[in-house]
């Protein structure tokens, strides 16, 4: 599973275990440099940083930085190639990989939820093609405006155009 940075799914109940962060963690901190490929729990700080801003500011001592290098922190986002992949990041990754390599050719289905185009060489791209390695395999999309697939594996789509929650709300 490959859900986004937003914790959505752990706070739906998911476990942590079997969730995959490849865009990277709003939870996380890493240096903006980044000088190690390490990341850092930042529930804390935002807390402080949230209780303690007046006038849309906080206090400066709140800023966080790198206990090494000392450079400022930054979210643990994937948008440049400044993005810090740490050893939790790459656990899930063997994690991710297993799921897919033991379900070779099994019945899957690749759900998609309003993935753009962004960076579509991380789901969306890979999705179409792991569907058209597998004959048993299902592609579906649900999003608003974006809702495509390639011709390719049109035989075992469906692209939904709507917003993602009203259409899981006609589903239920």
């Amino acid at each position: 599973m490959i859900p986004n940075v937003d914790h959505c799914f752990q706070k739906a109940g998911f476990d942590k275990k079997r969730l995959f962060y490849t865009q990277g963690d709003y939870g996380l901190f890493q240096c903006s440099e980044p000088c190690c490929q390490e990341t850092f729990e930042n529930e804390d700080t935002i807390r402080q940083m949230i209780e303690q801003q007046r006038d849309m500011r906080i206090p400066s001592e709140l800023l966080p930085i790198c206990s090494y290098c000392g450079k400022p922190m930054t979210m643990n986002l994937r948008s440049d190639d400044k993005f810090v992949e740490d050893e939790g990041w790459h656990r899930a990754a063997e994690r991710y990989d297993n799921f897919l390599r033991t379900r070779r050719n099994m019945r899957v289905l690749f759900l998609e939820l309003g993935v753009g185009y962004n960076t579509p060489g991380i789901i969306k791209y890979p999705f179409w093609r792991m569907t058209a390695q597998n004959p048993n395999a299902m592609y579906v999309c649900i999003n608003k405006g974006d809702a495509v697939c390639s011709k390719e594996i049109k035989q075992q789509a469906i692209c939904i155009d709507g917003d993602i929650g009203e259409v899981l709300d006609r589903i239920v």
